[in-house]
């Protein structure tokens, strides 16, 4: 069976992500880093609702060796690893008056350098794939990267530099190993119901958003899975907003 891992899968887009993945015929290691029991959920979902192994292996993708650890642990569970999802990654609300210089240097640690060295950690793996589309990484960029955000200056850097960082590996691992990147829009997840107000939400709704609701974590799965099988796509930003922002 082909196998993927997908950090921060124990929650919001990971998680839907992951259950896309072992829906498509995918063993999957789902990734996290201090959420123990909503990634047993997400095994114990998977193996439950398809016929695909699971496993929930811990990493804070912000320690490289960490990393290391969790990409081997990924192989001896499956015997492959043939597709990664660059999900993990941190988010908080903070004007620069109040952003500490490491601060932002932690963001960016654990949403760039975090994804590098998954991406690092997996390129011996990848190359030894015999998937018929191709082995991938697939990384989670932001509708923000584009936009910017003058609450959250550093996360909207960190995921400006994931979209370089896409298109960089994707030069240099072409053609053995494809490299794209996921630009959401506004999705409805734990962490932005923490942050967002329902008025918030219906005005998105009403006024931004052409499709006219917001987006879910299956959104992001089908595009994820889109984007695995897409052989001849590499380099390449999806955005998807609903129409939030087009290009």
């Amino acid at each position: 069976m082909p196998a993927a891992l997908v950090t921060g899968a124990s929650r919001g887009i990971g998680r839907g992500i992951a259950r896309r993945f072992a829906a498509d015929g995918y063993d999957v290691a789902v990734n996290y880093r201090s959420s123990d029991g909503a990634a047993r959920d997400v095994v114990d979902t998977i193996e439950t609702e398809t016929d695909q192994r699971a496993r929930a292996v811990q990493a804070d993708v912000g320690d490289p060796d960490a990393v290391e650890a969790c990409v081997e642990e990924t192989v001896d569970a499956f015997g492959s690893l043939d597709h990664v999802v660059n999900n993990a990654g941190i988010n908080e609300h903070r004007y620069t008056p109040d952003l500490s210089p490491e601060e932002f240097q932690r963001l960016l640690d654990v949403n760039v350098t975090g994804t590098f060295a998954v991406t690092k950690a997996a390129l011996s793996h990848l190359e030894d794939s015999s998937v018929p589309e191709g082995p991938s990484v697939i990384n989670l960029s932001s509708r923000l990267a584009h936009a910017g955000a003058d609450y959250e200056p550093h996360y909207a850097s960190s995921k400006a530099g994931i979209i370089a960082l896409t298109k960089s590996h994707a030069l240099e691992f072409g053609p053995t190993i494809r490299i794209n990147a996921i630009a959401p829009g506004f999705i409805e997840t734990d962490m932005t119901d923490a942050t967002t107000s329902e008025e918030s939400k219906a005005q998105k709704r009403q006024e931004v958003i052409p499709v006219g609701r917001l987006g879910t974590p299956e959104d992001i799965g089908q595009a994820a899975a889109y984007l695995r099988d897409a052989g001849f796509v590499t380099g390449e930003t999806l955005n998807v907003n609903g129409g939030q922002r087009m290009q």
